[in-house]
């Protein structure tokens, strides 16, 4: 019988677990963040008058939705492949996951560079430059889903919302990406499925201590 000393982690204390469940408030308490947004059609005289006086506002929002969460999309996937003991679908898995927690990292800087921008076209083009990484990162944030419900490591449901994350997410990924204002709000549904996949995935590999 493991002593208490070398037996290992698991349960809701878990690294997996307290990194899904702090992404999910992350995100949580940056939506409750009352800025406003500007569409992909807004020009940079429109951007620099909607931000104006919504600098503090704005940075704790991209702290809390860009900044922290990173450290959710790098340590989750990398459970992930532990559990799948280094599969190519587990690699899959923890290497687009660490990318994707690289680009939400160079999203918050660049959401920082917006917050004090006053020049319209510096202000354009970061934003489309943040709009546009955004789109990168959901599509390996698709493979996330796809691979690591392809791992065999995670419950049954969990691997139902992998799928529908992998599908639902690669759509508004590429409406970022090229700007596209219609598939864009494929997001209202993806940004609900990572959230519970990242969460529920954490939690799950915590209590199983892998």
């Amino acid at each position: 019988m493991a002593s208490i000393a070398t037996a290992p982690r698991g349960g809701l204390l878990s690294v997996p677990a307290v990194a899904g469940i702090g992404y999910a408030l992350s995100w949580a308490a940056g939506l409750s963040v009352p800025v406003p947004a500007a569409g992909f059609g807004a020009s940079g005289s429109e951007i620099v008058r909607d931000y104006a006086g919504h600098g503090g506002a704005l940075t704790v929002q991209f702290l809390l939705t860009e900044g922290l969460p990173a450290a959710g999309l790098a340590l989750v996937p990398l459970a992930l492949g532990r559990a799948a003991r280094w599969s190519r679908a587990g690699r899959i898995a923890a290497g687009a996951g660490l990318v994707a927690a690289a680009i939400s990292l160079a999203q918050f800087a660049i959401g920082l560079g917006l917050v004090a921008a006053s020049s319209p076209g510096t202000a354009h083009g970061l934003l489309e430059a943040l709009n546009r990484a955004d789109g990168v990162k959901m599509l390996l944030l698709a493979a996330v889903g796809a691979a690591g419900a392809l791992s065999g490591t995670l419950p049954r449901r969990l691997r139902h919302v992998g799928f529908a994350l992998s599908v639902a997410i690669a759509g508004s990924g590429i409406g970022y990406a090229l700007l596209l204002t219609g598939v864009a709000t494929l997001a209202y549904v993806s940004l609900p499925l990572l959230i519970l996949f990242v969460a529920g995935s954490g939690i799950a590999l915590g209590r199983t201590g892998r």
